[in-house]
């Protein structure tokens, strides 16, 4: 559709397009008001039963947990006893009320978003679909949602409990507040939270009018000029839609900004113990406000900086001078780079595309892949998969063959030079196309520092055939574990080197594991898994054979490390640590 030029021929394009729109309102906020209530029941009622009937195990594992752990020293852990009963009895209250919230957002809100979708270019029957689309799909959205609120309570909660109990290593010393210290961190929060609180929502409301005008100026400039976003006429009708929700967008800022002024108050507390100093964490009181400013300012493309003043509240805080502008010009570039990308076709694909849910497909699509080829040789067998399921022993699937999967995506990355990660042979993730989102940034950071180290360590392609081996049987916690596995290298250092980033890489996935999403794929994983070693007749074959032979003399696969030993008779069979899937059967 051919861009508008001129003041009547954008006019035209406006009136035309209003009509249109309000009948695609119209019908959205009708199944919105439908749906909603169905929705809404569905997620408070499941969470609720879910937060209700985990509350006693939660309240009483908390305080064991607290109280058995080594990682706390004496005095943070009588303060956590103290302060406990607070969150714990909050909890129940807050959950269910962010349940309400957020079932009457998502259940008035996605049939509206779909309504507008159906229209997209790559719908054959417009009219049928902006009547269905978004009703179903919302109720089974709702159930994924309880889901995975479910197995967050249930796996989760108990895999960070478990982590906390875990022994601290020698090197490492418990978290812990000196007494000494302690009223100076108390009297520096109990001025930091009214303060920043206070001070944080001023600017908050002072700049909200900004990104009110700011928003709506653009969001009209592409509607009318056809420009930015809305460039095709599929996208027109989200225009309007945009311009509408805009406030809220506004508002749900300004609240999270509030909440955010409790932990930058709090964390005054954090900065007097750190610099033993009253006077820095006053000093911090009064920067984090120059700093929301100027974030706020950056975000909103403003003046720079701001025109509050900042202390320095750390000894050794001498920024660079150019630091300030370097922030800026990254997000100016950020900016056009969206603007020049979000062209597509429907709401739905711009989210796939531009967020981080595309790295987590990869990942799930390459453990996929590699779980079949490691049937094939034998480094996964049925007894895995039948542990995994019955018991719930699954750290083999669910830590190790990620973290191989990631290390392959490192190896490839390593050879071909690239200054990113080469995801797919079509995919490369670098610092200028990765999606901008915090939680993707601490997961891809490491990751590119880890492919540094493996090129560096120039791994030749002896060494590589034995790591799949390696990473899939070994626990990879002493060089001399892979003197009876053929690894080519007899050089320790080296070796060590390589079971540092294995482990490394383990302890990103178990991280990431506790994600709620992942406990639901990596069941969809597990099952696919079982139909194809039952469909290619592994599952029978290593029935047979198991029968003739006992665990750990006859899963050796193929392997260019020889047969090597099985470390998963040795401690690997913990029950905390394991994502059980009983429910697959």
């Amino acid at each position: 559709m051919e861009v508008p030029i001129g003041f009547l021929a954008m006019l035209w394009s406006f009136l035309s397009f209003l009509p249109f729109f309000f009948l695609l309102l119209t019908l959205g906020l009708l199944k919105g008001s439908l749906i909603a209530p169905l929705v809404v029941g569905i997620i408070v009622f499941g969470n609720s039963a879910v937060i209700i009937g985990l509350w006693p195990a939660h309240f009483l594992w908390t305080y064991y947990c607290v109280t058995k752990t080594k990682r706390l020293g004496l005095v943070v852990k009588v303060l956590a006893l103290i302060s406990l009963p607070l969150p714990l009895l909050l909890w129940p209250i807050l959950a269910i009320v962010g349940s309400l919230l957020g079932g009457l957002g998502y259940g008035f809100f996605a049939p509206l978003v779909a309504t507008f979708e159906a229209v997209g270019e790559t719908t054959t029957d417009k009219f049928f679909y902006c009547f269905i689309d978004g009703c179903w799909s919302t109720i089974i959205g709702s159930c994924t949602v309880v889901r995975d609120f479910t197995d967050f309570c249930f796996h989760s909660y108990f895999s960070y409990m478990d982590e906390l109990r875990e022994h601290v290593p020698p090197n490492e010393k418990p978290v812990d507040i000196k007494l000494s210290k302690l009223p100076s961190c108390l009297l520096v929060i109990v001025l930091g939270v009214p303060l920043d609180v206070l001070l944080i929502t001023i600017v908050a409301l002072w700049k909200s009018p900004y990104m009110l005008l700011k928003g709506w100026k653009r969001l009209l400039e592409d509607l009318i000029g056809r420009e930015g976003p809305f460039l095709e006429a599929v996208c027109v009708p989200f225009a309007g839609l945009a311009i509408i929700l805009w406030p809220i967008a506004v508002v749900v800022a300004v609240i999270s900004a509030i909440i955010s002024s409790l932990v930058l108050g709090f964390y005054a507390g954090v900065i007097v113990h750190q610099e033993d100093s009253l006077w820095l964490g006053l000093a911090y009181i009064v920067s984090v406000v120059s700093l929301f400013e100027e974030y706020v300012n950056d975000l909103l493309y403003l003046r720079e900086g701001s025109c509050l003043p900042r202390p320095n509240y750390r000894r050794n805080m001498n920024p660079p001078d150019g630091d300030r502008n370097d922030r800026k010009n990254e997000s100016e570039d950020s900016y056009n780079s969206k603007l020049l990308l979000e062209r597509s076709k429907t709401l739905k694909f711009t989210i796939q595309q531009y967020k981080p849910m595309q790295v987590w497909d990869w990942l799930f699509k390459s453990c996929e892949e590699n779980s079949r080829m490691l049937l094939r040789e034998g480094l996964i067998d049925v007894n895995d998969i039948g542990e995994c399921i019955v018991k719930g022993n699954c750290k083999k699937l669910s830590v190790k063959l990620p973290a191989w999967s990631i290390f392959q995506c490192l190896l490839a990355s390593a050879k071909s030079n690239s200054s990113g990660l080469v995801i797919s042979d079509e995919i490369e993730l670098t610092k200028n196309n990765w999606p901008r989102d915090k939680v993707l940034e601490w997961f891809i950071g490491p990751l590119l520092i880890m492919k540094e180290q493996i090129k560096g360590l120039q791994l030749d392609e002896n060494e590589e055939g034995c790591l799949k081996k390696l990473v899939m049987d070994y626990k990879n916690e002493k060089p001399e574990e892979w003197d009876d596995a053929g690894f080519p290298s007899k050089d320790n250092v080296r070796r060590a080197q390589l079971q540092a980033i294995i482990r490394r890489l383990q302890g990103i996935v178990t991280s990431l594991s506790r994600i709620p999403t992942f406990r639901r794929r990596f069941t969809g994983l597990v099952k696919m898994l079982y139909m194809e070693a039952v469909q290619s007749g592994v599952l029978a074959n290593q029935v047979v054979n198991s029968s003739n032979s006992e665990r750990g003399h006859g899963n050796e696969g193929p392997s260019d490390c020889g047969h090597g030993k099985d470390s998963r008779s040795s401690g690997e069979n913990s029950e905390h640590e394991a994502h059980g899937i009983g429910d697959i059967v």
